[in-house]
């Protein structure tokens, strides 16, 4: 008996999902650090370049593949491969699932970090000192506490299904965090110091655009940011009807995306002017102090210097966080559980909380190893197995898929000029402009 698989009910649902998948810590986390460190409105202009050019194709070719296979991403590379070279597909499909995990690893243990200091702000509030203490201070005990609580989150969402959980919570909580992000922005932007940030950032040094060092950050910034090269996105696409727009879709996806880690710019960086303006040191020799450790010092650093509206505004800024967090948990989560659920027959709830097991061990050993491992597994994802599964996508859709081109195919039935002209962008444009980069990684490393 075959089973009927679930599904996104709306066009909107599926924008919103796919739309939470990609916004996360790395537009609200990672874009406005690397923004900082990276000539501000020169990163900026890059990004959006890099995100054009390659991270949407690479967006419109995850989605498209598991659209029209209406599978997970094993089975829809397995699919598209099948003619010449299935084994390599189905490889694929499994280095996928291996980043998923990977990403899980260690975004997990972020978000856990999210979650305690926005817990941590409101404890404070309560007038429990010793315990907001301990929920802002980095330790392995904590780290051992709230990366379950965060990965048993995500997984009472996924176990619900796509339409019940995925979709329904999506639709929730991506209002909330756009809300929350654009109140933060109108209260900083208010405060002495910020037009200095605004400035930084909104007005590009173009003599830094063409540093390779900067167009490779700006890449792995637009791949992690848009969740593309792990499956989420492709996962998503599959829970989509065949015969949409996904054109359409993808640009709304990506436009949404970009938006927000715009957003989280305009709060982030004049946050940290506002922060110097109060006397924090914020940079060194025009680098942020800390870097990754932005948010958890320099900015918990300027919050405090505001009295009791600034415990408020921790609150809002970290449970915001969380949000942005679980949105791309959960996307994330899906793609190893519809592999067990579709090719290993396992029930989607005991799917869902083996694969939530295993994330926690993964989890565990980054965080025994966090020296080692933490900055080694995001290096490795974002910079080489992300880019490399786009390269691989390419491949197939404009290559491999139906004796060469299924896009092209497609064109010519449909007589649309725009779909061929997008299909040969992303056959042969795509895989250049992509091999390009991989060969300045290679140069400078």
């Amino acid at each position: 008996m075959a089973t009927i698989r679930d599904s996104f009910h709306s066009r909107l649902g599926f924008v919103l999902a796919a739309a939470g998948s990609a916004i996360g810590l790395g537009n609200i986390w990672g874009f406005p650090t690397q923004a900082a460190n990276n000539g501000g409105g020169a990163f900026v202009l890059v990004y959006l370049i890099v995100t054009i050019l390659l991270a949407l194709p690479a967006l419109y070719a995850e989605i498209y593949l598991g659209n029209q296979t209406q599978k997970n991403p094993v089975g829809a590379l397995s699919e598209a491969c099948q003619r010449f070279m299935p084994k390599a597909g189905k490889a694929a499909g499994l280095i996928g699932l291996m980043g998923a995990i990977m990403m899980l690893s260690f975004y997990t243990i972020v978000a856990g970090w999210m979650l305690a200091h926005a817990l941590a702000a409101l404890t404070e509030m309560l007038g429990m000192v010793e315990l907001s203490t301990w929920l802002s201070s980095s330790s392995m005990t904590r780290d051992l506490l709230f990366t379950p609580i965060f990965i048993v989150l995500g997984a009472a969402i996924v176990h619900q299904g796509v339409n019940a959980g995925i979709e329904k919570w999506s639709s929730r909580l991506m209002p909330i965090l756009l809300f929350m992000l654009i109140g933060l922005i109108v209260y900083i932007l208010q405060q002495p110091g910020a037009m200095e940030g605004l400035a930084v950032y909104l007005i590009p040094d173009f003599s830094q655009v063409t540093d390779p060092k900067l167009v490779i950050s700006a890449m792995g910034q637009a791949f992690f940011s848009l969740s593309v090269g792990v499956g989420g996105m492709m996962v998503y696409g599959s829970y989509m009807k065949k015969g949409k727009d996904l054109g359409k879709l993808v640009v709304s996806i990506a436009a949404l995306d970009a938006f927000i880690a715009f957003l989280a710019g305009l709060l982030i960086i004049p946050a940290l002017f506002v922060a110097q303006t109060a006397g924090v040191e914020v940079f060194n020799n025009g680098k942020l102090i800390g870097e990754g450790q932005l948010i958890f010092s320099i900015l918990p650093t300027l919050f405090n210097s505001m009295g009791e509206m600034g415990l408020v505004i921790s609150f809002v800024f970290f449970a915001l966080l969380s949000i942005a967090a679980l949105t791309s948990t959960i996307s994330v989560t899906e793609v190893p559980v519809a592999y067990l659920v579709e090719e290993k027959s396992y029930h989607r709830t005991k799917a869902t909380w083996l694969i939530s097991a295993l994330v926690f061990c993964t989890s565990l050993l980054v965080i025994v190893f966090f020296d080692v491992l933490f900055e080694l597994v995001i290096q490795v994802l974002t910079t080489l197995i992300q880019p490399l599964m786009c390269l691989f996508y390419f491949i197939v859709v404009g290559w491999i898929w139906q004796r060469g081109n299924k896009l092209r195919d497609q064109a010519a039935i449909e007589a649309k000029p725009a779909l061929k002209w997008w299909a040969n962008y992303l056959r042969f444009v795509c895989p250049i402009l992509l091999s390009v980069v991989f060969v300045n990684v290679a140069i400078i490393n």
